[in-house]
């Protein structure tokens, strides 16, 4: 890597304030002892404030378990315009590649791509969508690396006060955080999947207040119309009333060895569950209204579902007890599905909200209260801004609540 390679990738000292946390999930190969994990997206997500590739933020690291020592590290999504965190999951699996056996780490990245990376030296093999509406990059090149980014919906090519429209997948990401499952029977990946596209419109920022949001952009989320399947327009999902009928998400099968998905189940809300599959053929995960799903792994045909009380982001588990299988998973809607459930929390900003505008209107003082009311209308714009504006009917199918419930296989 050399020495400083992040920091010479950023200018202003800006990474020091820079984001790239390691908030996800790690692996582990015992047998070549190195641990592999993801760093986050950068800070703020306006990219004219931090020029450069921004290293080593959106990148998969492989660290000696014993020295901490970096054997290999790839950036995926060089200055992130998006919000693509890269903290997703690696799954360690030996396949061929190519007609030629291989030690591989696959991960499911938020932009959209799977990457399929050797995980003893680093090198990419290949790097394919798994979600075909995304559309922020056309490809990987795998000689370099680097996606192919559409200036169409890059905001760092429009500026400052340009809103940059359908731009897929989110920053949710075409998947989050909850962990795919691999099945060694059928070969491929079940993917539990987020159906969103964004517009983005980044925005100057003199001065941050402390303890508030660091986005520097204004963020409207918008459902996704194209089939994760094809790219193209679903026509099924858009009414005469042209109202929203589609999907806002999906369980994909995913075949990382070819780069192919094999089928993909729509569900009308994001899943943000974990799924689990089983020698038994099965393919379990929960979705967004609460229900508890399973499905064929081989076909994608749904088999069974149950009602729990409520949303399920949770991930889906397996045990054995006095000779018996069974499954649990805890539900209780939470994350970026829970933004369209009336919480207290809610309340509590509006409260806050009007305090605030009581306090500005009492001040006497015009220089204080110009001040005052700069400081109040920058937490407006951050608090939208890390919002976003869509708003999903979810609420109305669910509520809050945690509820482990437990499933015993017939005998």
């Amino acid at each position: 890597m050399g020495t400083n390679t992040g920091i010479k990738s950023w200018q202003n000292n800006r990474w020091q304030i820079g984001g790239g946390t390691t908030w996800g999930w790690y692996s582990y190969d015992p047998k070549l002892n190195l641990i592999y994990y993801g760093s986050g997206n950068p800070v703020s997500f306006n990219p004219m404030t931090r020029p450069g590739d921004n290293k080593w933020t959106n990148a998969l690291w492989a660290r000696d378990a014993d020295t901490g020592v970096v054997k290999w590290v790839y950036q995926m999504t060089p200055h992130d315009e998006w919000g693509f965190d890269g903290v997703n999951e690696s799954v360690l699996i030996d396949q061929d590649i190519q007609g030629k056996p291989r030690k591989t780490l696959v991960h499911f990245d938020h932009n959209g791509f799977t990457y399929v990376l050797d995980r003893e030296t680093g090198e990419l093999l290949k790097a394919d969508k798994f979600d075909q509406s995304v559309n922020w990059a056309s490809h990987i090149d795998l000689k370099t690396g680097r996606p192919q980014v559409d200036l169409k919906y890059s905001t760092a090519h429009h500026g400052e006060e340009v809103n940059t429209h359908g731009i897929c997948p989110s920053l949710v990401g075409a998947k989050g955080q909850q962990p795919v499952t691999y099945s060694p029977q059928t070969r491929l990946f079940y993917v539990s999947g987020v159906h969103l596209c964004q517009d983005l419109e980044p925005y100057a920022t003199e001065k941050h207040i402390t303890g508030q949001p660091y986005i520097d952009t204004t963020i409207s989320l918008r459902p996704n119309s194209k089939d994760a399947m094809t790219g193209l327009i679903d026509e099924d999902t858009i009414s005469e009333a042209n109202d929203y009928l589609g999907n806002l998400g999906q369980l994909t099968a995913f075949d990382a060895k070819t780069g192919k998905i094999a089928w993909s189940n729509k569900e009308r809300f994001m899943v943000g569950s974990g799924a689990l599959s089983t020698a038994g053929g099965l393919v379990f995960y929960g979705t967004s209204e609460g229900y508890f799903k399973v499905l064929d792994a081989k076909s994608g045909k749904e088999l069974y579902q149950f009602k729990t009380p409520s949303g399920i982001v949770g991930n889906i588990n397996t045990w054995s007890f006095n000779g018996k299988q069974y499954l649990g998973v805890l539900s209780g809607i939470g994350g970026w599905a829970a933004t369209a459930i009336p919480s207290p929390l809610e309340e509590k900003d509006k409260k806050f909200e009007k305090d605030l505008r009581m306090k500005i209107d009492a001040e006497k003082d015009p220089a204080k209260k110009a001040e005052r009311e700069e400081k109040f209308q920058s937490w407006l714009r951050e608090c939208s801004a890390n919002r976003g504006e869509y708003h999903s009917p979810l609420g109305k199918t669910t509520k809050v609540g945690g509820t482990f419930t437990v499933f015993a296989l017939p005998d």
